[in-house]
């Protein structure tokens, strides 16, 4: 799907970002987006047939410099406007790496939601145990953070399709960190400094396969319930990390079908940024092009009593990272 973009200012903060284009049967390409609503092909600008947004992360500090300075000529013969393409995720990632119960208010729904049919205490006594989990997370400084597969990667406007065995398909709305220099064992301080900019991610989760119910010891099954194909809208951005002003204070809005379901700051985030990149880069090396997914905020189907369904369309929007939009597609079974 081709994009029909707003008014021009209200794209993305910053001068410009990155994303991966496409026209009708062409590859997809890497190019330059700018606040305008133009387009540059960074493959021509670079002078590389085959580059990629992530080989461009690879060496982002040169890159940078060098995309601010098209930017500044956005009115040369080589730009076109945004409309005349397909947008797709805007990088691939090597590793994705998820966080989870990290909106203090979210994890506190899902305890309530996710009560053990044996447990007869009320509503607020569930609550104020789940508060209290959180506030010793915090100070123990232990995030929570698992793998995910780059198959269930796909674009911030193509149709999400519902796996026929999903009963209970949820959106998960996210801030995604773009990671732009390898990133081992660093500190909270030197994690920013690792970091290429942001996007917008979806990271839909089947709640039914959540938990193993043949091995409940083992615990949570993450590969069935989150890593179906195209689980994961990405994009339409890569806003580079100069242009958002604080990662800590942006707003997450989702509506299904024009609802509000989701509205939070992520101010409500129990681990920042840094902290995330931080502790994943703990045990993993963290290799440019790859996300750090940082958890999503209340207001999630189980909350709601309302799950994903046939035709139900998402709109998902970041503060200064623009918006996506995806309709839900049923699995056609024979």
């Amino acid at each position: 799907m081709s994009v029909k973009p707003e008014a021009a200012s209200a794209l993305f903060a910053g001068r410009f970002a990155l994303a991966t284009l496409s026209v009708p049967d062409g590859p997809a390409f890497p190019a330059l987006v700018t606040a305008d609503a133009r387009v540059l092909d960074l493959r021509a600008a670079f002078g590389d047939e085959h580059l990629t947004v992530r080989a461009l992360l690879e060496d982002w500090d040169r890159a940078l410099g060098r995309l601010s300075a098209l930017a500044d000529d956005h009115g040369s013969p080589g730009y076109r406007p945004l409309a005349d393409f397909r947008v797709h995720a805007p990088v691939e990632p090597r590793q994705v790496f998820q966080s989870g119960a990290n909106y203090r208010q979210h994890v506190i729904d899902l305890h309530v939601a996710h009560r053990d049919p044996a447990d007869d205490r009320s509503e607020e006594e569930r609550r104020a145990e789940a508060a209290e989990i959180m506030d010793r997370r915090a100070a123990e400084d232990l995030p929570y953070v698992f793998i995910g597969l780059p198959s269930a990667i796909t674009g911030p406007y193509d149709d999400v399709v519902l796996p026929a065995w999903a009963q209970k398909p949820d959106w998960e709305l996210e801030l995604a960190v773009v990671i732009g220099r390898p990133a081992h064992r660093v500190s909270v301080e030197e994690a920013l400094d690792h970091v290429a900019g942001y996007t917008i991610a979806n990271d839909l989760t089947d709640r039914a396969t959540v938990f193993r119910r043949d091995m409940p010891q083992i615990g949570t099954d993450w590969l069935r319930s989150k890593n179906a194909p195209g689980f994961t809208p990405l994009g339409p951005w890569l806003v580079p990390a100069k242009s958002v002003a604080d990662p800590g204070d942006l707003r997450l809005v989702l509506r299904l079908n024009g609802e509000t379901m989701q509205d939070e700051s992520t101010k409500d985030m129990i681990f920042d940024v840094a902290r995330l990149v931080s502790y994943a880069s703990q045990s993993a090396e963290l290799l440019p092009g790859d996300l750090v997914l940082t958890g999503s905020p209340a207001g999630n189907g189980m909350h709601w009593g309302r799950l994903l369904r046939d035709s139900d369309v998402m709109d998902a929007s970041v503060t200064g990272l623009g918006a996506q939009r995806t309709r839900c597609v049923a699995e056609v079974t024979r």
